[in-house]
């Protein structure tokens, strides 16, 4: 099946028409194995997609976008390649529910690091493709999303947010405004904290699991 990125899939465990759909976006460095590494742990019911970055940085290396960690101000993300990947993701998700028999009204991202970044980018842009979001270890970019959001098309949106007290690559400080945000908007959301650091904790991820089974 030729999509757009590259993928590892994991079929639902239990026989279920029209299963609900949950795609994993790696961080930055990483590859599609990476997140799908736990998919076995997920829900039997879910068809988990597990996609590749288009950036090739090295052998097994991918990004969705550059970071520049030379740049005199920190860290300094390339918002045209994150904006291009952005779209990316939102024309993958359309390849999956035309190619796999999945609920298109039960889209789940779940992204790490620079795939959380984008996993709340996508769907802060189009609310109408996705119903859920599980944002591990990063932040909302709002160079990635337009500046004029409207809280009513986010009613069917959710999102579960968690970060490591000790993050030594993305502040804690920096998720910690992600849960204002989207209670501003009203976008029904849950934040935790974990003391780690760049990483997910078994706490963490026993929580994220049971989140997601309270949706499906």
């Amino acid at each position: 099946m030729n999509l757009s990125l590259e993928y590892l899939v994991r079929k639902p465990k239990s026989d279920i028409k029209n299963p609900p759909l949950l795609i994993l976006l790696h961080g930055y460095g990483s590859n599609e194995q990476d997140l799908f590494s736990f998919a076995n742990e997920l829900p039997d019911d879910l068809l988990i997609i597990s996609a590749r970055a288009p950036l090739t940085m090295g052998p097994g290396g991918y990004a969705w976008y550059t970071i520049h960690f030379d740049n005199t101000d920190g860290k300094f993300s390339d918002t045209d390649e994150a904006l291009k990947s952005k779209e990316i993701i939102s024309n993958f998700i359309d390849e999956v529910i035309t190619n796999f028999d999945v609920n298109p009204k039960k889209v789940f991202l779940l992204g790490f690091s620079q795939g959380t970044i984008l996993s709340y980018a996508v769907a802060l842009s189009h609310p109408e493709k996705v119903q859920y979001v599980v944002g591990l270890s990063g932040y909302i970019n709002s160079e990635l999303f337009p500046g004029n959001l409207n809280s009513e098309n986010f009613k069917n949106l959710e999102i579960y947010s968690s970060h490591g007290t000790v993050d030594q690559v993305i502040p804690v400080d920096w998720a910690r405004k992600t849960k204002p945000f989207l209670d501003n908007l009203g976008i029904k959301n849950s934040y935790e904290e974990y003391q780690v650091g760049h990483g997910v904790a078994p706490q963490n991820f026993y929580s994220l699991k049971q989140w997601i089974e309270a949706r499906i």
